[in-house]
């Protein structure tokens, strides 16, 4: 970096630390102060400027490590990727308004030190495009993954007797992830009766009617019986209205109804004591 340019920025950085908030925070997205407090808001900014000044020496190896570090913590903090960029972007103003006012920029240097400046952020702009990008997409894989997990589970609520509740809208993803669930839980908990309990789906349609009969048929090939619960009227009206077939399948309207059968099949019942 042109050494007038080094020497400013390492001798103001509290100066540019401080105008770089005011700017950014009459800039930023009410949603992002609303979430992120002033004292986080301080930190975060002062991390941001110090990863950029670590960047002033292009030869520091330290600047990857920050600048991942920096782009995993503000995608965790909810950082729009445009309000960094433009955080970059008015740190450049920053320090050639301030060596103006300062009367460090000449006619004869201005164009030197605007390019200069100019060719030194563009690569690290593209490096925080990338990381931020990565981290991103690392952090909604992840969160996918978790999603699905928790999108079926497959809960043992009695020995041989477990529950799937189901909430939401199923789609074919997901109807693959219930499927997968179910069977590797039936043989894992050694489950003689599987509820699936669909109180929680708004819309049962073909396709999601089709999934659940499919889901039911492989319970019942691996060993296991099968209670569909939570047969709402509308829902029972669709099943005829499409013409499935649930010989196989039993229905109850309720999940207690439902357990009420498992415990049944399991050669249990619910006995009321007398005090």
């Amino acid at each position: 970096m042109n050494q007038l340019v080094y020497d400013f920025i390492k001798q103001n950085q509290d100066y540019i630390l401080t105008e770089w908030m005011d700017i950014m925070k009459e800039s930023a997205d009410e949603r992002l102060i609303k979430v992120v407090s002033d004292r986080m808001f301080t930190q975060t900014s002062s991390e941001f400027i110090d990863m950029i000044i670590t960047n002033v020496d292009s030869k520091n190896k330290e600047f990857s490590l920050k600048l991942s570090d920096f782009a995993e913590k503000v995608v965790q903090l909810g950082w729009p990727l445009t309000f960094v960029n433009e955080g970059l972007h008015k740190f450049t103003l920053i320090v050639i308004n301030g060596m103006v006012d300062k009367g460090l920029v000449t006619p004869d240097n201005q164009v030197n030190l605007v390019n200069h400046l100019d060719k030194w952020a563009t690569p690290i702009n593209n490096e925080i495009v990338n990381i931020y990008t990565q981290t991103w997409e690392r952090t909604v894989s992840m969160q996918r993954i978790a999603l699905q997990e928790l999108s079926a589970p497959l809960i043992p609520v009695l020995e041989g007797i477990t529950v799937m509740p189901l909430i939401g809208t199923i789609d074919t993803e997901r109807a693959k992830q219930i499927m997968e669930n179910l069977l590797t839980g039936v043989v894992k908990h050694r489950s003689e009766v599987v509820l699936i309990d669909i109180t929680g789906v708004p819309v049962v349609d073909t396709m999601v009617a089709h999934h659940i009969i499919q889901a039911a048929e492989a319970v019942r090939l691996v060993g296991a019986k099968c209670i569909l619960c939570g047969i709402r009227p509308e829902i029972a009206q669709t099943i005829v209205n499409l013409g499935i077939n649930l010989n196989e399948v039993i229905t109850k309207n309720t999940l207690k109804k439902g357990i009420e059968v498992a415990l049944e099949l399991t050669s249990r019942k619910i006995v009321e004591v007398e005090g």
